[in-house]
This record gives C-alpha cells, structure tokens and sequence, in this order.
C-alpha cells in the first residue's frame, strides 16, 4: 500500500500542503455546467449528444478507449464514466492544444476559449476543530 507520507520522507515525492485537481473544458460547456452544477464523464456527455453538450476538446481515440476500459477495483465502472482531472496545473493536453498541430486531435482553436477549473482537495477551515 502506498503510503504518502512516508514517500513525501525519503525524497520520492512531495506532497503538497493544499492539493489540488484540474480539468479543463471549452468555454461553450460552462453554461450547462453551471445548470447542473455538476461536470459529467465522457460518456454521460456523449449520452447526452446534442448542441447543448458542447465542443470535445480530448483526443477521440483516448475517449473511445476510456469507455470499453475497466477499472479494476470497481468492475462495473468504466474509465470514461469518470470525470478526468489533472493533478498538475499544467496538462500535456494544453500545451497539444496550444500548439494545435498533433494529428489526434480534431479541436485545433487553440487555448483561448479553454477554462481551466481548479477544486482545492484541502479540508475546509472550521473554528474549534482539529
């Protein structure tokens, strides 16, 4: 079992004290984003089809993979029924679509209609606890 602070200890990895996760979507999802106040998986998105789902901006093949993929220690969830976020501010999938030139990928606008949403994993301040 991995333990992080034992890693963080022994030079391996640095735990960071406010952690954070990433995801990054088009500007033209955030509408219904905040309707539903939820971001949804690939394939919930993909269920939903329509005007009102707004522009992809992965790779399709990595998306498609994601759907028929399996999550070992949860053998009824896909890969793709999960929301994908970053664990670094800065994602291999910006700099592809800043560059805008990798043949996988269909959406080649570039980064400025991209939202990088940030979620801090820290435990909310409450006076008198722990």
């Amino acid at each position: 079992m991995y333990d992080r602070r034992r890693a963080a200890s022994n030079g391996s990895a640095t735990v960071p004290t406010r952690p954070k996760i990433y995801h990054i979507v088009h500007t033209d999802r955030l509408s219904s984003i905040t309707a539903d106040e939820y971001l949804w998986s690939d394939s919930e998105m993909e269920n939903r089809s329509g005007s009102s789902t707004g522009t992809s901006i992965g790779i399709s093949e990595i998306k498609r993979s994601r759907r028929v993929k399996v999550l070992p220690s949860y053998p009824d969830l896909h890969v793709g029924d999960c929301v994908p976020f970053y664990f670094c501010p800065r994602s291999v999938m910006l700099y592809m679509l800043y560059r805008r030139n990798d043949p996988s990928l269909t959406y080649r606008d570039g980064q400025n209609h991209i939202v990088h949403l940030e979620a801090d994993l820290s435990p909310p301040y409450s006076p008198g606890l722990p």
